[in-house]
């Protein structure tokens, strides 16, 4: 008898690294193409934390282009205002960011679809208000620059290296998303977006499951607005608009809701096309929209699903032939 393991979700993780990896030597030591990265994967990590609460859980919020700045912030204050680790950082910010969309969450629990996406985008047009405001601790308009450099035990990151890291980080957390989708507490969050009475009925407290699903989507767009920052070296209260949010919430339908690497896909297909098309840089975004309408009426489960699809009939047409 012949047992053989299976660990979920390490076979999206192979074909992401493989990708990964040709990009990064594509990448090489091309500035312009460091930023283009930097930015694909600021993207992916917004739509990452997006995809828990909205695509699993089938709660949506608009706040996070302040969870992203709250990152960022974390990373110039920290920069700016204190002798602090850097490092820090990107533990404070994710931890700031899942407090406060918890609070949110409390304050909004009973709204939901149109109500509750209008009100998360009050806010984060709030919290944009109030950067510019609170010039003392913000910079106001004008922002946090000049931001000091990374020291992880006396070693400096270069550039190059920041982009790998990033990149890893999308991985890392694509992957971790991908097996909690497979997990029983995916299952139950799926379920609980489809049927909350069921669930209830189970002895889960949904509202409880809502409140962990949007902490953890604020946490993963913190380190995204983080990592954006340290690599911009500056960060500002627009930095981080609500064109990112409209981005995020279409980046898993482009590259398939079905699994978390479709926001990776879709961020990277995003930022091809608003950022690095030179023939239509500027009507990039009307090309994204006409190519997410594309997707949804060819391929409603995007180009991963599509790609899986087109897989299986290869398998199906190749065992029909050994048969016959």
């Amino acid at each position: 008898m012949t047992f053989r393991l299976r660990t979920p979700g390490l076979g999206g993780l192979a074909i992401g690294a493989v990708l990964s990896a040709l990009v990064l030597v594509w990448v090489g030591s091309d500035g312009y193409r460091q930023t283009l990265v930097t930015a694909a994967a600021t993207y992916a990590l917004v739509a990452l934390g997006m995809y828990v609460p909205y695509l699993m859980a089938g709660s949506l919020s608009m706040a996070y282009g302040a969870y992203a700045g709250i990152g960022g912030y974390a990373v110039g204050l920290l920069s700016t205002k204190t002798d602090l680790p850097l490092v820090l950082a990107w533990l404070l910010g994710p931890a700031a960011a899942a407090l406060v969309a918890v609070l949110l969450g409390l304050v909004t629990r009973r709204l939901s679809g149109f109500f509750l996406a209008a009100v998360t985008l009050l806010f984060g047009m709030a919290f944009t208000a109030f950067l510019v405001d609170a010039e003392s601790v913000s910079g106001g308009s004008g922002g946090l620059g000049n931001l000091r450099e990374l020291d992880i035990l006396g070693w400096t990151p270069s550039h190059y290296q920041v982009v790998v890291g990033s990149v890893v980080v999308v991985c890392a957390i694509a992957f971790l998303l991908d097996r909690a989708r497979l997990s029983a507490w995916g299952v139950i969050v799926r379920t609980m977006r489809d049927a909350p009475r069921a669930v209830e009925a189970s002895g889960v407290r949904v509202p409880v499951m809502n409140l962990v699903a949007l902490a953890l989507g604020a946490a993963i767009a913190a380190v995204g607005g983080g990592l954006f920052t340290y690599a911009a070296g500056s960060v500002t209260p627009d930095t981080f608009t609500l064109n990112i949010v409209f981005l995020a919430i279409f980046m898993p339908l482009i590259g398939g809701g079905g699994t978390p690497w479709g926001a990776v896909a879709g961020a990277a297909i995003a930022v091809e096309l608003t950022l690095n098309f030179p023939a239509i840089e500027t009507s990039g975004t009307l090309v994204l929209a006409l190519g997410v309408l594309v997707i949804l009426l060819v391929a409603p489960r995007g180009v991963i699903g599509y790609a899986d699809q087109l897989r299986r009939r290869g398998f199906a047409l190749a065992r029909r032939g050994r048969d016959g």
